[in-house]
């Protein structure tokens, strides 16, 4: 179970019991996974994206990038992994498919920002 020990002790404090809290833990790993797949699916069929990602060597306001590969692993709540561009790269942590058909990754070194890549620029606008 992932949950930290405050945490089951407030949802055992409004009413859940154990298997009640094994049954949420599990439901938020699945979930986990899943999004992991999707991401990866929406980046495994968009061969070129556009993204709000300010970049020092664009113009563009939403720069193109050619997809190599996501890569994901989870583990419990945790999602981790490398994006792969053409000509570079960079540490995944955390994401999310948007209402809009956009998606959303946390990058790390040397982005350090919450990003949102699609496959149109009008999906950005």
């Amino acid at each position: 179970m992932h949950f930290d020990q405050r945490t089951q002790r407030a949802l055992r404090d409004v009413g859940l019991d154990a298997d009640d809290l094994r049954t949420a833990s599990e439901a938020i790993v699945e979930a986990v996974a899943d999004d992991a797949a999707a991401l990866e699916a929406f980046f495994d069929e968009t061969e070129t994206v556009y993204s709000d990602m300010d970049m020092a060597h664009s113009r563009a306001e939403f720069p193109e990038h050619t997809v190599e590969y996501l890569d994901l692993t989870t583990h419990a709540d945790e999602m981790r992994g490398w994006l792969r561009f053409d000509t570079w790269g960079v540490y995944v942590e955390d994401g999310r498919l948007l209402e809009d058909g956009s998606v959303e990754l946390t990058l790390g070194p040397t982005i350090h920002d919450r990003v949102r890549f699609a496959a149109d620029r009008e999906t950005l606008r």
